[in-house]
């Protein structure tokens, strides 16, 4: 039935678009995609990259998730903790290099290398 995953939705506070262009733009590589004219108009962004897209959506009432996160597939896990030294790493699952980041309004991020065995 399902055949895959279209994007996963992360909320933001109001006014923090800039920020988060920075850390997934600049920081993370990825593309923001153009959200339509009637979505535009209630904030938040769309970011585009690696097959997976993220939709930052406008909570007026926003508090981060502190245990819900999206797992991200990275090619180069050293790269990523050269972007981010402040990477919790975490080598506790088998066949993957893994850390976690937060994103400028404390969305949990994890990101993860698959190891060739």
């Amino acid at each position: 039935m399902i055949t895959g995953i279209h994007h996963i939705q992360l909320a933001t506070p109001p006014g923090r678009e800039d920020e988060l262009r920075a850390f997934y733009c600049g920081r993370l590589g990825m593309t923001e995609v153009a959200k339509p004219e009637e979505l535009a108009k209630r904030g938040g962004a769309w970011f585009r990259g690696g097959g997976a897209e993220l939709h930052l959506g406008v909570e007026e009432d926003f508090r981060p998730a502190g245990k819900a996160h999206p797992g991200l597939l990275v090619r180069d896990l050293d790269e990523v903790l050269a972007r981010f030294p402040e990477a919790e790493v975490d080598p506790w699952l088998p066949g993957y290099l893994r850390c976690y980041v937060d994103d400028p309004v404390g969305n949990r991020l994890e990101l993860l290398q698959p190891v060739s065995r």
